[in-house]
């Protein structure tokens, strides 16, 4: 019994964690912002930080929100997991054409200094005031997680959050290292294959869980 509860908590973190890497690994202004301020070695850890946990709390609103709008909404919420389950699947077919066609992630590493309160003025910008943002935490994201059994939903939550936190400070503290690496073509193209991977085999779960579900 407990090994089963353990086995499921793994998985429901699992894929939050899969989801959410998937979704926020992708050329963007967002991500050539905190690499740029990683290779200037500027206020990291704040804009880091920040970018993460405002990840964190638009998707525990998202799964949340969902979850209690979608309770007692059975044929809602299956169809909002086909919904999710079709934008996966798009997603996965335009990641796999991005490998297809490489391309690099341009950051300017020179430049006058900018302050703190500046630099996370551009950093809430750049993930605010961008709609996707809201698609993928707050509707995609927050409809899988609702997909999850009650009881598994915190650990979804977990997983996609740290996602957020990894990649967020990777990317900060990495850039140094990492630049290099996103500079090569070819590197896009296995990142964005696997991407496509993933949101494949993420989309065929949620689709079983929407068939599945009681």
């Amino acid at each position: 019994m407990i090994q089963d509860i353990t086995h499921q908590a793994a998985s429901a973190y699992t894929q939050g964690l899969a989801l959410s890497l998937g979704l926020i690994i992708a050329i963007g202004a967002q991500n050539a912002f905190v690499l740029r301020q990683g290779l200037r070695r500027e206020h990291i850890g704040s804009i880091a930080l920040f970018c993460a946990l405002a990840d964190a709390l638009l998707i525990t609103a998202g799964v949340l929100g969902m979850a209690q709008a979608l309770g007692e909404r059975e044929w809602l919420a299956r169809l909002m997991a086909l919904a999710g389950t079709a934008f996966l699947a798009v997603y996965g077919w335009q990641a796999l054409q991005r490998a297809r066609q490489p391309e690099t992630m341009t950051v300017a590493g020179t430049g006058e200094a900018i302050s703190l309160a500046k630099a996370l003025s551009q950093a809430a910008a750049f993930t605010l005031l961008n709609p996707h943002v809201y698609l993928d935490t707050v509707l995609l994201v927050g409809t899988a997680g609702a997909q999850q059994h009650p009881e598994l939903q915190a650990w979804f939550i977990a997983g996609a959050c740290s996602a957020s936190f990894i990649w967020f400070g990777a990317l900060g503290y990495g850039a140094r290292w990492l630049a290099p690496w996103f500079a090569q073509p070819k590197s896009w193209q296995l990142l964005d294959g696997l991407i496509g991977i993933i949101m494949w085999v993420l989309a065929t779960l949620l689709v079983q869980h929407a068939i599945t579900a009681n």
